[in-house]
């Protein structure tokens, strides 16, 4: 896998979303104990490594809609030779299940690693997804501090469940989740490197962070937001703070110096050691990377149609719209970045590293909800400390990576085109009617969509979360099947049936559901393919021929990597696409809508972001037209 396109392993990695209907996945009651966290992770099972032939045959299986007869014949002769007793592939599941004996998890090391941190594509477009929230009731300066002052007090709330370790413990069917990624989202950053990045987590130091960072016309200031008794200020405190910081920051003609971590990763890793050798440079640098997370105020954007403003707004969470804009106003490698613009634009953007989609979700749900909540009591704000403006010694070298940044952002930029559209015609409501899952009804319409597109089927990248295992991230749910191909060849052809289609369309949805609980059990095939080649390298031996198959190279592919993330906020998340030639698709099922953020790349004239949409929106009224005419009590 590795070495065959390493954007195709972040799509792998794209945000987690959920794989199932929101309601599934509850918390418990949460009850203040002392290593209530590390009790609870002790007690949930470690990643299991799925049997080989198994595997195997999962895998031939997966390849079917994708690939022609004889490369399938081909690949089937190489996978017999990979399987039989006493070969390769015997070797190899022998030193993997070796591995998940001696490790908590043994996939999570390597995965962070290969798919994350020596990924050296910018993470701005191809890895960092943003999350864009409905527009808030307000347009101007002072709308938007008191908007960010209760924004933040809600994070400071979260994080004291968090600290406290008082955090509901998620569980899905019954089963609780594994909780760390919750403890690995603040006071942490990714720090760039020449070949491979690292990340320093703060939270766990002797001293943990009591500031977050603030940017204002591309300048960092470093805000105290707890009290020397512990407490953290008030709303009005802190709107009195970013008051101060807007006043300080006026200057319009400041160096972007954040505008840097949208460079490639090896360039970034350059230029960062140029940038730290200078004593006030590192000191600003660090206060940046150990605040609690960084907080984007940004001016207000080029006014667009009601319909546009979603795109737009997702623009500004993903990339920041290039160096004219607010892609400077930033600092990337945070892991976690909230943004709110002037105009009302707010959301989110998330270093990828540490988290899926999910857990940045529930801690936006609760923020969301927390900026509700009516005006807490006037405070007195006189006595705090000035924020502290962090200083940037820019010498020519610097100001050259600076320019070259701009010039890289600004092409990503231009080349990225992403849609969000709010499909409301229904929403998870119609799938659940008909006793469908509603990730798998929308999954079977992407498919439809792209089908009637390109005539074609193709390697299809859906998140399942692999959190009922300890240090779980995720696996692929391999959307496209055996079960959606037949549904979807059949569907327009109008000798079929209505009563065919539905009975296609309900097999298709049954064979996804089927894989997202093989998925989530840990028994898919991506994750465990990948831990046998990478231990064929751990061991030092060729890397087996399956491997070097051209199938393998197509079933990487990845042409639509997508992921559900629910949300109880009306939100939706946004990622590029993982292939030059692919879309990014995440979506949101609302009960009666359904959120959905599209991307492509513009350099690639066979996609086409807006077109997908709509072909996705005529996909799920067919759909939902064909169940509407087969007699309910087939259904």
């Amino acid at each position: 896998m590795w070495g065959i396109c390493s954007r195709t392993v972040v799509g792998m990695a794209k945000t987690g979303g959920s794989v199932r209907p929101q309601h599934l996945v509850k918390p418990v009651s949460a009850t203040r104990v002392a290593g209530r966290y590390l009790s609870h992770q002790k007690g949930l099972p470690c990643l299991p490594v799925p049997p080989l032939q198994q595997t195997c045959e999962r895998y031939v299986t997966a390849l079917e809609p994708i690939a022609d007869a004889d490369e399938l014949m081909h690949t089937k002769k190489l996978v017999e030779e990979f399987q039989k007793a006493g070969g390769l592939g015997e070797r190899l599941q022998k030193g993997l299940e070796k591995r998940a004996r001696s490790t908590e998890n043994w996939l999570s090391e390597w995965w962070v690693q290969l798919a994350y941190l020596e990924y050296r594509m910018p993470v701005v477009v191809h890895s960092s997804p943003g999350l864009v929230l409905p527009r808030m009731d307000f347009n101007d300066k002072l709308g938007q501090i008191r908007f960010a002052a209760k924004l933040i007090a809600g994070v400071l709330d979260f994080k004291t469940m968090i600290d406290n370790e008082t955090l509901p413990v998620e569980n899905m069917g019954g089963k609780p989740l594994c909780m760390n990624q919750y403890y690995e989202v603040l006071s942490s950053c990714r720090i760039p490197g020449l070949k491979r990045d690292s990340i320093v987590n703060h939270a766990k130091s002797s001293q943990p962070p009591k500031h977050i960072s603030v940017t204002h016309n591309f300048q960092f200031f470093q805000l105290d937001v707890y009290n020397s008794d512990g407490t953290p200020l008030t709303e009005d405190q802190l709107r009195h703070q970013l008051e101060r910081i807007c006043s300080a920051s006026q200057e319009m003609n400041a160096e972007p110096v954040g505008i840097l971590t949208t460079q490639h990763r090896d360039s970034w890793g350059e230029a960062y050691l140029r940038l730290i050798k200078d004593k006030t440079n590192k000191e600003s640098v660090a206060a940046i990377q150990k605040s609690i997370f960084t907080l984007c105020l940004d001016g207000a954007t080029p006014e667009v149609t009601q319909e546009m403003s979603r795109s737009c707004a997702a623009v500004q969470m993903l990339h920041g719209g290039g160096s004219r804009w607010n892609s400077g106003n930033r600092w990337f490698d945070k892991t976690l970045q909230f943004i709110v613009g002037e105009d009302g634009t707010c959301g989110a953007n998330y270093e990828h590293a540490p988290a899926e989609g999910p857990p940045i979700v529930a801690l936006i749900d609760h923020v969301v909800e927390y900026t509700r909540k009516p005006e807490t009591a006037r405070s007195p704000a006189a006595s705090l400390p000035t924020p502290r403006k962090l200083h940037f010694n820019i010498t020519p070298e610097i100001k050259s990576d600076i320019e070259e940044a701009k010039r890289s952002i600004d092409t990503l930029a231009g080349d990225l085109d992403i849609k969000v559209i709010v499909f409301s015609h229904f929403g998870k409501n119609v799938p659940k009617a008909h006793k469908m899952s509603p990730d798998a009804f929308i999954q079977v319409a992407l498919q439809l969509a792209f089908y009637r597109l390109y005539r074609r089927c193709c390697a299809t990248y859906e998140s399942a979360s692999l959190r009922m295992y300890r240090l779980g991230r995720t696996d692929t749910i391999r959307s496209a099947s055996s079960a959606s191909a037949s549904f979807v060849k059949a569907f327009d052809n109008p000798s079929t049936q209505n009563m065919e289609k539905v009975d296609l369309m309900e097999k298709a949805v049954k064979a996804h559901r089927s894989y997202t609980n093989m998925a989530i059990n840990g028994q898919a095939i991506d994750r465990h393919l990948l831990g046998l080649k990478l231990q064929a390298i751990e061991e030092k031996l060729s890397i087996p021929e399956i491997f070097k198959d051209s199938v393998y190279t197509k079933a990487l592919h990845y042409q639509l990597s997508t992921s559900q993330v629910p949300s109880k906020t009306d939100c939706v998340m946004c990622f590029g696409p993982v292939v030059p030639d692919g879309y990014g698709v995440c979506y949101n099922p609302m009960n009666d809508h359904i959120n959905f953020a599209m991307s492509s790349f513009n350099t690639c004239e066979e996609t086409d972001a807006g077109r997908l949409a709509q072909a996705v929106e005529g996909a799920l009224m067919d759909m939902r037209a064909a169940l509407e005419r087969a007699p309910r009590a087939k259904l």
